[in-house]
């Protein structure tokens, strides 16, 4: 049982440097509805510790859509899907730059440009991309670069570290004991050698994962201890949002308090990181996404998700304000 001032202790021990173990971590998952005050109280803390009272703000280019050969279970890109989105080559780099240009106009402190597939060969797409990067470094004014390309090689990372790709994302999904049940055409082995390879490269790295493709809390816990054992920089959170056409589409959708939880779970966890809120809070959160910052996250995506809309930005920012939040970049 959760006593009333479990959530307090374990937040002063992590704000003094100390690393909470798997049991704590199934207990902070487990905190019962009415006591979620309490877990959330010891996430802002932890979050104010860590992180002050910024948020860091980012934006994405979806740069090639659809057709991708993995079976990833809840794609709409999947080839193994037949799911109604928009499919195209990748975009030149002049068109990367006009929505790096758009995004821009907001006070993110960070753009992705993203594409669908297995990864990259030398030449072709990746000279489109290298040319996109460097003229997006031209343009940046403080704006950090940031590629989703898919799995990675040494070869492939030193070029994109050569024209100026300053962080790399590639998310793990869900913990090594689900993943084969997610995946089949790539193992989480792979995922994790992509990461180390980024790291090696000299990358920082955004890396996190996907909820609702029916994990455990076990799952939970493992997925945030090995994002600990990696030592990532930016940590993604991802509620699925099931599109008819893939193997999810019937998953039973999270509950808002549910998602708190986890946020205030991975603040916990990873109490140094930026805990980054992204696809989902929209139609899983609604009224309560401002709770997401109580829950322990410092950055959000802003605007439009790869086959899914967004809200409108300026939505966003007035919550922002509404809060008293300040933007990492203003």
């Amino acid at each position: 049982m959760v006593v009333n001032d479990f959530h307090h202790t374990v937040a002063q021990d992590v704000c003094a440097g100390h690393r909470i173990d798997k049991e704590s971590a199934l207990l902070l998952h487990d905190t019962p509805t009415h006591q979620i005050s309490e877990l959330l109280a010891g996430a802002d803390v932890i979050r104010r510790h860590f992180k002050g009272n910024k948020v860091s703000l980012c934006s994405i280019v979806n740069a090639k859509s659809g057709r991708c050969p993995e079976d990833c279970a809840f794609c709409s890109q999947s080839i193994h899907h037949a799911c109604d989105i928009p499919v195209f080559p990748l975009l030149s780099d002049e068109r990367i730059a006009q929505t790096f240009k758009s995004a821009s106009l907001y006070p993110i402190d960070r753009f992705g440009i993203v594409i669908s597939g297995r990864g990259l060969r030398t030449g072709g797409e990746l000279t489109t991309i290298c040319s996109a990067i460097k003229r997006l470094r031209q343009l940046a004014d403080g704006i950090t670069i940031c590629a989703s390309l898919g799995i990675l090689t040494r070869d492939i990372a030193a070029q994109l570290r050569q024209s100026g790709l300053q962080t790399y994302h590639h998310n793990l999904e869900t913990s090594a004991s689900l993943f084969h049940l997610i995946c089949t055409t790539h193992s989480f082995d792979d995922r994790v050698k992509t990461v180390r390879t980024a790291k090696e490269a000299g990358f920082k790295v955004c890396c996190g994962g996907i909820f609702g493709l029916g994990e455990s809390a076990e799952d939970r816990v493992e997925l945030a201890l090995m994002l600990r054992e990696l030592d990532v920089d930016s940590v993604p959170l991802n509620f699925l949002m099931p599109i008819p056409g893939t193997k999810l589409a019937h998953a039973p959708a999270l509950k808002s308090l549910e998602i708190l939880k986890i946020i205030a779970l991975f603040r916990y966890m990873l109490p140094d990181k930026d805990i980054r809120i992204c696809g989902g809070r929209e139609k899983h959160l609604r009224d309560l996404q401002s709770l997401i910052f109580f829950a322990g996250a410092n950055a959000m995506m802003l605007g439009n998700y790869l086959t899914a809309k967004g809200r409108p930005p300026e939505e966003d920012i007035h919550m922002l304000a509404d809060l008293e939040l300040e933007t990492v970049r203003t």
